[in-house]
């Protein structure tokens, strides 16, 4: 099967099509009220991305790039590219004495916390989007305490907080109160929602956010447009330098990721690492995450499935991260299943979610989730099930890494 992966063309019929053209905006011009930065970060990712072609590289070249300390962009390159797979059991041993020289045995343990699923963007490949017939939630100040309390009874300290991406339903107000909150039963508060203004993150880690995650979905800017049809996600260089703008507000880390099946995964997951190392070299105080999500299925849509993104490459993707940015934290979603997230944490990843609803409202046990949920997740287990799975791996979780004095 070809590994150049797109999305199904056939999901856009012809009344998405029309839609998309009577209402299309310029999706690299920047809309009223966005902060435009004054940065080269942008134009060298897509430099980085559009200048790789992952054929011309040989097992030598990867070879060559295991065996150097310290590796360079064309290591990595080198590490994505066809050519490791065949050695991919080398790789992932070297990723492996990688991880344990840097993090030993210790795997981090978190979870989302949805806390509403209102969104104004029309991106086909998400089950939130705005024009998807799913059940819509957004959760009371009462109701958000009432989850971060349930989820702080599991022993986890690190919360991480999603919403849709609509600032009419959740405002960057609604958020600071929900990081308010979080900070009464959580160490360590991340923020997955809708990119912001610099001074806005700045607001936000007054209150108590630690870290911005933002999935870039796909760096194609051609792709992009095609997968966005319609709101501010639409405009893909603001999304882009969401990261930077989160690291100028006072954020202490930042998350890449490109969402894995939406174009061809190996420029997309070369472009991230290019983007968190280029921000790292211009901030290097920031703590920098890469997470590697696949598409799943979504409600009302079967037609979205990865194609050629399977599991030797995901493997292949992780190491190639660790290999390159050997300090980086590395997440492995839930969209992944108990065995493929239990191998990839024994070799590179080193952060694991656990006890996980994308819907809303229901880490409450009483109470049934208000909102749909997000995407469908393959690992259902508890955080006592995940804590127990990491042990047997002779793995040491780890609840609370951050403390503040």
């Amino acid at each position: 099967m070809d590994e150049q992966t797109c999305v199904n063309e056939s999901i856009l019929n012809d009344d998405i099509r029309e839609w998309q053209k009577k209402n299309r905006i310029d999706h690299m011009s920047y809309l009223p009220g966005m902060e435009v930065l004054k940065s080269d970060v942008e134009a060298q990712v897509t430099a980085a991305m559009n200048s790789y072609d992952y054929t011309k590289y040989t097992a030598d070249d990867v070879r060559r790039a295991l065996g150097h300390e310290n590796r360079s962009p064309e290591d990595f390159a080198a590490l994505l590219s066809p050519a490791a797979l065949p050695l991919l059991e080398e790789v992932a041993q070297c990723a492996r004495t990688e991880t344990r020289k840097h993090f030993g045995n210790s795997v981090n343990m978190f979870t989302p916390v949805y806390i509403a699923n209102y969104c104004e963007n029309f991106c086909i490949y998400c089950g939130f989007n705005c024009h998807n017939k799913i059940r819509r939630a957004i959760l009371s100040a009462e109701e958000i305490e009432r989850e971060m309390e349930a989820v702080a009874r599991s022993g986890l300290r690190e919360a991480l907080i999603l919403t849709g991406e609509s600032r009419k339903h959740s405002d960057v107000e609604y958020i600071a109160g929900a990081c308010m909150t979080a900070r009464k039963y959580f160490k360590v508060v991340g923020l997955e929602v809708y990119p912001m203004n610099s001074d806005e993150y700045a607001y936000l880690h007054k209150c108590g956010a630690d870290y911005v995650t933002v999935f870039q979905e796909t760096y194609n800017s051609d792709k992009y447009e095609s997968l966005h049809l319609s709101g501010h996600k639409r405009i893909f260089p603001y999304r882009l330098n969401a990261q930077e703008r989160a690291l100028r507000g006072g954020m202490r880390g930042v998350g890449f990721a490109a969402l894995l099946g939406l174009d061809d995964f190996r420029k997309d997951a070369f472009a991230t690492g290019m983007h968190a190392y280029l921000l790292q070299r211009k901030y290097p105080h920031a703590e920098i995450a890469f997470s590697c999500p696949r598409l799943r299925p979504i409600i009302n849509n079967d037609k979205i499935d990865p194609m050629d993104v399977h599991e030797p490459q995901l493997l292949q993707t992780v190491c190639a991260y660790r290999l390159f940015m050997p300090f980086a934290s590395i997440t492995i979603s839930t969209r992944e299943c108990a065995r493929v997230r239990d191998h990839l944490v024994n070799i590179a990843a080193t952060k694991i979610s656990a006890g996980v609803s994308t819907a809303i409202g229901e880490h409450v046990g009483d109470t049934e989730a208000k909102g749909d949920g997000q995407f469908e997740i393959s690992d259902m287990r508890s955080v006592e099930e995940v804590y127990n799975g990491l042990l047997g791996q002779k793995l040491q979780p780890v609840m609370q890494d951050y403390v503040y004095v």
